[in-house]
């Protein structure tokens, strides 16, 4: 019983320390949020990476790591809207 109360709490820890990993409540859409966005800033981060995309799109780097940026802002489109509880 105790290691499976350790191990609940070792991850609402992680939970409340990264966003990316979720929580109960995690929707759907917020969670495809975060898996797109973490993949935008590992496309940006990698150098190489982003050399294949510029040369695949056939634009400049500058161009296409200002693509990503602007693709992050929504990256899945708006949230859908939640029904009222009360």
């Amino acid at each position: 019983m105790t290691d499976r109360y350790n191990i609940h709490s070792q991850l609402e820890h992680l939970q409340s320390k990264y966003i990316g990993t979720g929580h109960a409540d995690t929707s759907k859409w917020e969670w495809l949020v975060n898996q797109h966005r973490d993949s935008y800033c590992s496309y940006m981060g990698h150098f190489d990476l982003l050399n294949y995309f510029s040369i695949a799109e056939n634009e400049s780097k500058a161009r296409v790591r200002f693509n990503l940026m602007e693709k992050m802002l929504q990256p899945c489109g708006p949230p859908a809207d939640k029904p009222d509880d009360a």
